[in-house]
């Protein structure tokens, strides 16, 4: 059974044709032969490499070791991504991923590992104008700055020190659209995640996503992905619903450095 819609499709199997559960799997066809409940081995150097370089990049915790969800992301005009949770960001707990990318010929092109460092609200409708990019400007703007105060409660004094160094900010770049344009319409699309086996449970989102991106001091790259994120249903339950902006740290990773059994 392809991937592709296996949410509402099992969902529907289920309830209409008797489907129970371990007659279907919705998580087949996931890239790197992950499924839900899988165990994942990362090699840790290239995240201690990225931080000794001043990436704001965190290590998996202890039990960061199986895939509790995976998700689709169908970004407009035509791109894909999937995305391979280690940890969900449940109970106010900060989401761990891996991200994928596959090219045209369905093969994996770029692998992210990914860290979320922050969750916003957008409280006003200006805000939720600038996060969506329908103000014109906000997100999709050519950079965006971090600020060392704006980390200074989220971060030790050796880390702000090698993150910053001797400056206040750090600044990307957006990884998208023409780099001298002053704004670029964000990516928009819908991510559906899948929390088990027989698809009952999960979340449907509607997403704005713009990528930045900055050199670190070894000349690696540091991905910076900006996410406002309008939940339309949990668990099936389209009355659970809100708004809310993620900034989530990405580093890319070779694809032999990452075990999936």
């Amino acid at each position: 059974m392809a991937w592709k819609d296996v949410f509402s499709y099992v969902r529907a199997v289920a309830a209409n044709k008797g489907v129970t559960k371990g007659e279907a799997r919705a998580d087949d066809d996931v890239p790197l032969g992950a499924r839900i409940g899988s165990v994942v081995q990362i090699q840790m150097s290239p995240i201690i490499r990225a931080q000794t370089n001043g990436s704001l990049i965190a290590m998996p915790a202890a039990g960061d070791t199986r895939i509790l969800a995976v998700s689709q992301i169908r970004l407009q005009p035509d791109t894909e991504l999937y995305r391979l949770y280690l940890d969900k960001g449940d109970d106010a707990a900060d989401e761990k991923f891996l991200q994928v990318f596959c090219g045209d010929d369905g093969k994996v092109a770029e692998v992210l590992y990914c860290t979320q460092l922050a969750r916003i609200i957008p409280e006003t409708a200006d805000d939720q104008d600038a996060y969506t990019g329908m103000a014109g400007y906000g997100l999709g703007d050519a950079g965006y700055t971090l600020w060392r105060e704006q980390l200074a409660d989220m971060l030790g004094a050796a880390e702000l020190a090698t993150v910053f160094g001797e400056s206040d900010r750090v600044d990307y770049t957006r990884d998208a659209g023409s780099p001298g344009a002053q704004f670029v319409s964000p990516f928009k699309g819908r991510e559906t995640r899948i929390d088990d086996a027989e698809g009952q449970r999960g979340l449907r989102q509607e997403m704005y996503f713009m990528p930045y991106v900055r050199q670190l001091a070894d000349g690696s790259r540091e991905y910076l992905l900006i996410t406002t994120e309008i939940v339309e249903s949990v668990d099936g339950d389209a009355n659970k619903r809100g708004i809310h902006v993620d900034f989530v740290i990405g580093i890319p990773m070779e694809q032999e450095r990452i075990v999936i059994q």
